[in-house]
C-alpha cells in the first residue's frame, strides 16, 4: 500500500487494539464501522493486512488504511 499522509498516535499504555488505534487516529468514527474496515482486509498492519480487530499495537507498530499511514509511539 502506497501510503501519502501519516499519522502519529500517542499511547500511555504498553498496547493499543487495532480497532481503538483507527478510531484515535480519526480513520473510523466507531467500533462497528472500524471492525467493518478490519473484517473487509481494508487494513494492514507492519505491512501485512490484518483481519483481527483486536490486535495488539505497540510502539513503533504501524497500521494502514487507505492511503494513511498510523505510527504508533509511546508518550
Amino acid at each position: 500500500m502506497n501510503c501519502n499522509k501519516q499519522e502519529i498516535i500517542y499511547i500511555d499504555t504498553e498496547f493499543i487494539r487495532l480497532d481503538s488505534a483507527l478510531k484515535l487516529a480519526g480513520v473510523s468514527i466507531t467500533g462497528g464501522n472500524a471492525k467493518l474496515l478490519i473484517q473487509q482486509g481494508d487494513v494492514s498492519v507492519n505491512g501485512e493486512v490484518c483481519l483481527m480487530r483486536g490486535k495488539k499495537l505497540r510502539e513503533g507498530d504501524t497500521a494502514e488504511y487507505n492511503g494513511l499511514k498510523i505510527i504508533v509511539k509511546n508518550k
